[in-house]
């Protein structure tokens, strides 16, 4: 099994939705931020990739019919040099929406990520994300103008590097039709996929923390 898609978009712009999706359409597996979660066995890869080396891109997605969502949205480019056949989707959304979803999401579990029961090992790859890829990025990624700025740049980024006959620009709220016929498949009778809300990405933490206030953040400094 070799990747047919590649998903250049964001955390936050209907990837939990397009792993569904694609599954439904018989491009599945999708490698999604949960695959990795899933699968400890996973992170000696991103360990690799994270640190700028050279990696088999056909293992990290061994298995894999898909990609989208992080890690791999980050590496978009290198996938579709290492996949030079395989078709590119880049979900979007309006940059406030997709900045308010990502900052009480994905932001605020890595503001706050120290404070989490992780496992040792998903500590270590959730930190070099923090420290790495996210500033990489974004610069600030708790600074609302520069969050945006850098997903702006990436937007736009894709649209320069993949040609426009490889490339769907997808808003999952258009549903079925668009991604079908890029895809080149027939649309299904079941109705698309809607998930991943707020309060499922934090259920994968075992709910959603509070923010602390700013009298505790002083009171513990």
């Amino acid at each position: 099994m070799t990747l047919k898609v590649i998903g250049s978009g964001f955390g936050r712009t209907g990837t939990m939705t397009m792993k569904q999706a694609l599954g439904m359409l018989g491009f599945g597996p999708t490698h999604h931020m949960t695959e990795v979660m899933a699968h400890p066995e996973q992170l000696d890869h991103w360990k690799a990739i994270f640190a700028g080396q050279e990696v088999d891109w056909a293992e990290v997605y061994k298995g894999y019919g898909s990609q989208v969502d992080w890690p791999g949205a980050a590496f978009w480019q290198e996938a579709s040099i290492a996949f030079p056949d395989t078709k590119v989707i880049h979900t979007e959304r309006p940059e406030d929406d997709w900045w308010a979803s990502f900052n009480g999401t994905i932001g605020k579990f890595f503001a706050l990520m120290d404070s989490f029961p992780l496992p040792p090992e998903f500590a270590e790859f959730f930190a070099t994300m923090k420290t790495g890829v996210l500033p990489r990025a974004f610069g600030d990624f708790t600074d609302r103008d520069s969050a945006i700025a850098g997903y702006r740049a990436n937007n736009a980024r894709v649209r320069e590097i993949i040609p426009a006959d490889r490339l769907l620009v997808f808003n999952v709220a258009d549903g079925w039709e668009p991604l079908c016929s890029f895809l080149d498949v027939p649309v299904p009778e079941t109705p698309f996929p809607r998930t991943h809300a707020r309060d499922e990405f934090w259920a994968h933490f075992g709910g959603e923390p509070e923010m602390p206030s700013r009298q505790a953040v002083a009171a513990e400094a």
